[in-house]
């Protein structure tokens, strides 16, 4: 879709910041949509728009004209609410663009509340009557390393035991995305998956690895539906295991950085 203007939502977030760089890169029209102000100084050759998608402020303006939605804006319990308010407002403007929506390996699989609420969004993505793409993906380096760097100042560092992880290169993702909302719709396309299957023991020990001072880590087994689906890998998918950048690799380059 050469000369369409890309709209990003959440473009100021982990993964809406690599994939602007992506697209601006690849010469496309982007606009990007942020609940703050352009930092003084971002001289980047794209559009900004103010809006926000709790109260729906701005919101109309952002979406005016554009050819392509990219929804990267996440929200732990109001994604699918956000959603809506968003489909409707592009459905006002009188256009039809190509919606383009990450989401979440084993959303399906996992009854996690979280995933249930992405399924839940992928589902109005579906049936909102625009043209459409849904990309699932595996967890982010950066949010694996994250959860265990949250656990630095206590006296140990808790793991679920037997929990395998799978994570990717954001910038991988990124990449995939950028293809995605340059070309035609697809309806589902196939899961973005990193290169590893890991333990979450296994990773933590890579990101304790880089502190000065080591924890000692716990493996917990917690009870429940939710927990047995984690452990049997259900948010993984082997299959699909396209990434290149292993955790370590990512480590390394954030210690570099």
């Amino acid at each position: 879709m050469s000369g369409s203007r890309i709209l990003v939502t959440g473009a100021t977030g982990v993964l809406g910041r690599p994939l602007v760089e992506r697209l601006l890169a690849d010469g496309a029209a982007v606009r990007v949509m942020s609940r703050r102000a352009r930092p003084a100084g971002d001289g980047r050759r794209c559009e900004w728009r103010v809006a926000d998608l709790e109260t729906g402020e701005g919101l109309d303006a952002a979406v005016a004209g554009v050819d392509v939605v990219v929804h990267c804006a996440r929200h732990q319990r109001k994604e699918a609410v956000h959603t809506r308010r968003l489909l409707d407002a592009v459905k006002a403007a009188g256009r039809r663009p190509h919606v383009v929506y990450i989401s979440i390996v084993g959303v399906d699989r996992v009854p996690f509340s979280y995933y249930r609420r992405k399924v839940e969004t992928e589902r109005l993505v579906e049936s909102s009557g625009l043209p459409w793409t849904v990309l699932r993906a595996t967890q982010f380096h950066d949010l694996v390393a994250a959860v265990t760097s949250a656990q630095r100042r206590l006296p140990c560092v808790c793991v679920g035991k037997g929990v395998p992880c799978q994570p990717v290169e954001v910038r991988e993702v990124a990449a995939r995305l950028a293809e995605l909302a340059q070309g035609e719709p697809s309806g589902r396309v196939p899961d973005v998956a990193g290169p590893e299957v890991r333990s979450w023991y296994e990773l933590a020990r890579a990101t304790m690895a880089t502190w000065p001072r080591r924890r000692r880590i716990v493996q917990l087994r917690l009870p429940g539906k939710t927990f047995r689906a984690f452990a049997q890998g259900r948010h993984t998918a082997p299959d699909r295991a396209v990434g290149k950048v292993t955790f370590e690799e990512f480590l390394a380059a954030h210690r570099r950085g």
